[in-house]
């Protein structure tokens, strides 16, 4: 029974956690083309928290579309996207130290050095917290051949 109600939300294009796309170099929703699930990436530094775009305001970028709050949180976002996108493309860095791709949410997230990062869980943030500086070498030594891996 579970499996036919499983495959009947599949056909009607209900969205999943399998809905998050891990091919890709930057987590986009398959079912959207939405990063990081529509919220706005400059919101995680201007508003100090996580907080939904609009659809009124969007960018494209790197293949994935971007929503934003207001016009200046998009303008801040296109003229330098490298600041505010999520590191590693929204992969949990945590993983990325032990080399697997696992996707962040935009709900578990913490700022350091003036960039953003995403986890996949709580667990995570509290570990990368601890010790950034290292689960970063980690993260940032395995981060080009797991790139590389990854759909274009």
């Amino acid at each position: 029974m579970i499996g036919l109600l499983a495959g009947f939300a599949a056909l009607a294009g209900f969205p999943s956690a399998a809905g998050a796309q891990t091919t890709e170099r930057i987590i986009v929703n398959r079912y959207t083309g939405l990063a990081i699930e529509g919220y706005d990436p400059v919101a995680y530094f201007a508003d100090a928290r996580a907080e939904p775009g609009r659809q009124d305001f969007e960018a494209s970028h790197a293949g994935a579309v971007w929503r934003f709050r207001n016009e200046g949180n998009r303008a801040s976002f296109v003229a330098h996207p490298e600041i505010y996108g999520p590191q590693f493309g929204g992969y949990d860095p945590i993983d990325l130290a032990r080399g697997v791709t696992y996707p962040g949410t935009p709900r578990v997230w913490l700022i350091v050095a003036q960039r953003l990062y995403l986890f996949g869980r709580e667990e995570h943030r509290t570990a990368f917290a601890a010790d950034p500086a290292g689960i970063l070498r980690e993260a940032k030594a395995r981060w080009p051949a797991l790139e590389e891996g990854l759909a274009r």
